[in-house]
């Protein structure tokens, strides 16, 4: 089987971006090999009064938190559950997953606000009916768990990086002059490049399809 991994843009994530201050605390949440290899995203629980506030429409939110002694922040991608017993501006997520990401169980400032694009790996049969899609073509969103949604393939790139060009018609890949991306970001106006790059349909090839979340 292909192994696929489908990133997911969410549009309308980005037209309301609205982050929330929030503390992080480690509980015994799983934090399985599902989640470690990508093929699930990790659990968040969070209060009912913050859940309205975030609005997640899929329940997949960005937790944006500091790591301790440096300046560098860790985006955790997580599915929110509501549990009531949980104060307001708090979220719980694994204690395993926070030691992994930033080396503690509990972290202060952090920020929270619904997520602008994730991925899920898939390589099972859901994988099957992707292969012969293109760029620009839909396919049902409930292949990576999104019911009532289409999911429209802006792109994607193959195991050593060549991306896939829109205007490169089936599976192919080969050598063609860019002077944009993808493929190619001209540092001088007017340079072009002969670059390697894969055509707009989907083989066992591609390793990474990118996606965004098409609404009526």
């Amino acid at each position: 089987m292909p192994d696929f991994k489908i990133v997911i843009s969410d549009p309308e994530a980005s037209r309301n971006f609205n982050p929330i201050k929030v503390k992080v605390v480690g509980n015994d949440l799983p934090y399985d090999n599902d989640v470690k290899e990508g093929f699930k995203l990790p659990v968040a629980k969070i209060s009912r009064s913050l859940f309205e506030k975030l609005s997640p429409r899929h329940n997949v939110v960005t937790i944006r938190i500091p790591k301790p002694g440096s300046n560098e922040r860790v985006n955790v991608r997580a599915v929110v559950e509501v549990d009531d017993n949980i104060p307001e501006n708090e979220v719980r997520v694994s204690a395993g997953l926070l030691v992994d990401k930033i080396g503690s169980t509990e972290i202060e400032e952090a920020e929270i606000f619904r997520a602008k694009a994730w991925q899920v790996r898939i390589n099972d049969e859901r994988t099957r009916r992707l292969i012969g899609l293109r760029i620009g073509e839909t396919f049902d969103g409930s292949i990576v768990g999104l019911r009532g949604v289409k999911l429209k393939i802006t792109g994607g790139s193959d195991s050593s990086g060549f991306p896939m060009k829109p205007d490169i018609h089936g599976g192919v890949k080969k050598r063609v002059l860019l002077s944009g991306p993808p493929g190619f970001h001209p540092r001088e106006k007017g340079e072009r490049r002969r670059k390697m790059v894969r055509g707009n349909t989907i083989t066992e090839d591609i390793v990474q399809i990118n996606t965004v979340i098409v609404y009526q």
